[in-house]
This record gives C-alpha cells, sequence and structure tokens, in this order.
C-alpha cells in the first residue's frame, strides 16, 4: 500500500498523519509508538521497536545461564 503523506508543521517540529485505512491496517491509534528509522532508501515508520531483537538475544543468555535458578524462583 502506497500513500502520499503530506507534512505539516505542529509547533517547532513536522509532523505527518497517516491515512485512516492504514492506521487501521496496522492496529495503530493516537498516542501508539512508532519508530522512524533512517534508511539508504529513505524514512521507515514501524510500530517495533528496533531493539527489540537485541533486548531478546540478551534476555536468552541470562534465562540460558540462570535457568536453574529461575526454575527455582518459580516454584
Amino acid at each position: 500500500m502506497v500513500n502520499e503523506i503530506k507534512l505539516r508543521r505542529a509547533g517547532g517540529s513536522i509532523s505527518a498523519t497517516l491515512p485512516k485505512a492504514m492506521a487501521e491496517k496496522l492496529h495503530l491509534q493516537a498516542g501508539d509508538p512508532v519508530f522512524a528509522i533512517e534508511t539508504d532508501e529513505g524514512i521507515l515508520l514501524t510500530p517495533y521497536d528496533p531493539h527489540f531483537g537485541a533486548a531478546m538475544k540478551v534476555y536468552q543468555r541470562g534465562a540460558r545461564k540462570y535457568r536453574q535458578a529461575l526454575r527455582e524462583l518459580a516454584k
């Protein structure tokens, strides 16, 4: 889905408004966080945290290392 979005001035910033159909398809509501990532092709807007994958890797290492302790704490 490609939509042209016009940028508008909002105070000292610039804002973009997503079309209602696009927001509904992506399950976005007013106030939801969206991440703007600069890429070689332009700007990628995504509701997914780009740092989540790295955080999960750290969690998985810790979960493996402390597996027994976590099992005891879960009792």
